[in-house]
């Protein structure tokens, strides 16, 4: 600065990272004499008037060796200073520049943004070091956060009362719920909701419509008319247009007059050529009427605010897919089995981070038993949910094949290494960890195995509260290394805790400290599931959590002597009627002859099977619970296929009459030999 003398703002620019001018606004025009397409493409630096400029930093970008060089271009952050510049026609220009990073999706710089106020008289000094501080000041505090509604109280905390004695924000509904809108103007009458209002009088008293509520502004009211044009309009509250529109508002009507509204200022929120609503700055009282210069700061102070909103809406958008993906995906209902009785909480990420790749699932398995699983998709959005989905799938199918806990994270993990080789956007990003548990209520024991997973943590019926000890494998995905299951007897009642580590590990303290408050929260459970839950939440769940949070908790049940029974068998094909009978008075004992005739079908089939093709020991049992199991069991691990036989085999047709009279059937393996199972309904009542 020379000579006392202080600036306003005015034009902008926008500045490569290698120092090529690459936007010129008509403010540039008119400051500077150059056209868009004469300082469109030239070196910032060759519209210096000096080889040399200062700022506040006692740097400036543009001012070094390297004249606009990318080296200090890129290693700029915002700043404000004073320089001289060259008019067209050869004159010295005295201005403040201030300038701030333009960012990319990916929040890196792209280029810069240049202010440039033309130098006015020494009575205009301190107003000009307020505006400069003022837009200084707006880099900081405008859009700090990914809220739609939070940015905007940004800008009226900003605004008021340093620019205006009150000011409001409205935006349309669609970029509220993170819709793309329109692009462009909005013409004709206009709908808008109220997301921030803010005045220097406590409590905002002049504010004509409440926080949440919509107005529809007329195609001839200054909000309107500045949305439709996409400029910022300046207007005093005597000029005809908002003596019309006050007069269709009675309360609107009511409060200028009240409150002494004389000047107002209507500017558009707008980013990438999309409107998003409109900011009303508005003087009252003996406050003076609203200059050219200040519509110029509102308008740069809405830039700014328009860019954090769509970035907010942005978000949103994407958060609202992702966690809508994510709960398609998780399970709607745990019913359909009985083994367990089972409450759940999933919490998505909050913040920046957005929803994760957490899931659970119970998986009803053959012979009353029940898969519990947890798991956790590295990184977050909607990839995350994607994979999340696609290895929930996974397992639910490999579940159904009956595979033992250790087995099937083999087979889950080698499914991950396809994934990752089969897709190259997902090479070095697809990491997952999960736990999977069966619970047998016949056996009352529960097998675990661990891919990178937290422990389960278990609470027994006389208060015992620990730690299931697992031998854990790698993560999913690295491939190479096996996996070790652990088994443990559960007495009726035992209650298993699930979780991912967004519960139990957190920036203040780790998993082995998250796992002792579970122990701690789970040794006195509440009067119900449920409330155990809530409980569990609200004294593990971290402050701020950055990542989802998975809850799975499991009270066992046991089926009990009077709903199993079980015979061990010869390899004598004799033995087989006497096998249907015993399997008929059984079923009478329980209230059943209905299902005598199908379930002697099943058994003599499967103990013939069984004696033919299998090998000693030999065994029968049923099971009534939901649904009546009959299970022969034999030593030989060779797995029969259900086939169609011709007309002239002998053989080959009783799996084929087993899948049709019964309500399913299949195999599962066992450390001695291979289970084959068919279920069938009660009988009504």
């Amino acid at each position: 600065m020379e000579n006392g003398e202080a600036v306003s703002p005015a034009a902008t620019a926008t500045v490569s990272l290698q120092g090529i001018v690459t936007g010129w606004s008509e403010g540039a025009r008119r400051l500077l004499g150059y056209s868009a397409a004469e300082a469109v493409g030239r070196a910032a630096a060759e519209l210096l008037a000096d080889q040399e400029s200062g700022d506040s930093d006692g740097r400036s970008p543009s001012g070094s060796q390297e004249r606009g060089g990318a080296k200090e271009w890129g290693r700029a952050k915002e700043w404000s200073g004073s320089a001289a510049l060259r008019h067209r026609d050869g004159r010295r220009v005295e201005t403040a520049l201030h300038a701030y990073p333009s960012l990319d999706r990916d929040g890196g710089v792209q280029a810069f943004v240049v202010s440039a106020g033309h130098v006015c008289g020494p009575d205009g000094q301190d107003s000009a070091r307020q505006r400069l501080a003022l837009l200084n000041e707006a880099g900081m505090r405008i859009g700090t956060t990914l809220d739609v509604v939070r940015t905007a109280q940004e800008l009226a905390e900003l605004a008021v009362p340093r620019l205006s004695d009150f000011i409001s924000i409205d935006l349309l509904d669609s970029v509220l719920q993170g819709e793309e809108p329109v692009a462009g103007p909005v013409d004709a009458d206009v709908v808008l909701r109220r997301v921030a209002h803010l005045s220097a009088t406590e409590g905002a008293p002049e504010a004509a419509i409440g926080l949440g509520q919509v107005d529809t502004y007329p195609g001839y009211s200054p909000p309107a008319r500045c949305l439709a044009t996409g400029r910022p309009l300046l207007s005093s509250t005597a000029d005809p247009d908002v003596v019309e529109w006050l007069a269709h508002h009675d309360s609107r009507s009511s409060t200028v007059r009240d409150y002494g509204f004389h000047s107002v200022m209507s500017v558009p929120l707008q980013a990438r050529g999309i409107t998003l609503g409109v900011a009303v700055f508005a003087r009252l009282g003996d406050s003076e009427p609203f200059e050219q210069d200040d519509l110029l700061l509102a308008e740069e102070l809405a830039r700014r605010a328009a860019v954090g909103v769509d970035n907010a809406r942005r978000y949103t958008r994407e958060h609202t897919t992702a966690l809508t993906l994510q709960r398609s995906l998780l399970p709607q209902g745990l019913s359909g089995q009985a083994a367990v009785e089972v409450a759940f909480r999933y919490l998505p990420a909050g913040g920046r981070a957005g929803v994760g790749g957490d899931w659970f699932d119970v998986i009803p398995l053959s012979g009353t038993r029940v898969a519990l699983v947890v798991g956790d998709v590295v990184g977050h959005g909607i990839h995350a949910s994607a994979t999340m989905g696609r290895l929930r799938m996974a397992v639910r199918t490999l579940g159904d094949v009956d595979l033992p806990p250790d087995e099937l994270l083999t087979h889950l993990d080698d499914l991950v290494n396809h994934l990752t080789s089969d897709d190259a956007d997902l090479t070095g990003d697809l990491g997952a960890t999960c736990l999977y548990a069966v619970y047998d209520p016949v056996s009352r024991s529960c097998t675990l195995a661990s891919a990178g997973h937290p422990p389960p943590v278990v609470l027994l019926p006389d208060g015992t509260v620990g730690v299931v000890r697992l031998s854990p494998g790698p993560p999913l995905g690295v491939g190479g290394l096996p996996f070790e299951a652990a088994e443990l007897e559960l007495p009726e009642g035992s209650l298993l805790a699930f979780c991912t580590d967004g519960l139990i590990e957190s920036r203040e303290r780790d998993i082995g400290t998250g796992l002792d408050l579970l122990c701690q929260a789970l040794a006195t459970p509440g009067p119900t599931l449920e409330a155990t839950c809530d409980a569990v939440l609200k004294a593990v769940l971290p402050d701020n959590p950055v990542d989802d949070v998975a809850l799975l908790l499991a009270r066992t049940r046991v089926l009990h002597a009077d709903q199993v029974a079980t015979w061990a068998l010869p390899a004598n094909p004799a033995i087989v009627a006497d096998a249907r009978a015993q399997a008929c008075r059984q079923l009478t004992a329980w209230g059943l002859e209905e299902s005598a005739y199908i379930t002697e079908l099943v058994v003599s089939e499967l103990v013939t099977n069984a004696i033919r093709y299998g090998g000693v020991p030999i065994g029968l049992r049923l099971i009534r619970d939901r649904t009546l199991i009959c299970e022969v069991s034999d030593a030989n691990s060779a797995t029969p296929h259900l086939r169609r036989a011709r007309t002239y085999d002998e053989g080959g047709r009783g799996l084929h009459m087993v899948a049709q009279f019964t309500q399913g059937w299949g195999t599962r393996q066992t450390p001695t030999g291979k289970t084959i199972w068919a279920e069938q309904s009660l009988p009504v009542g």
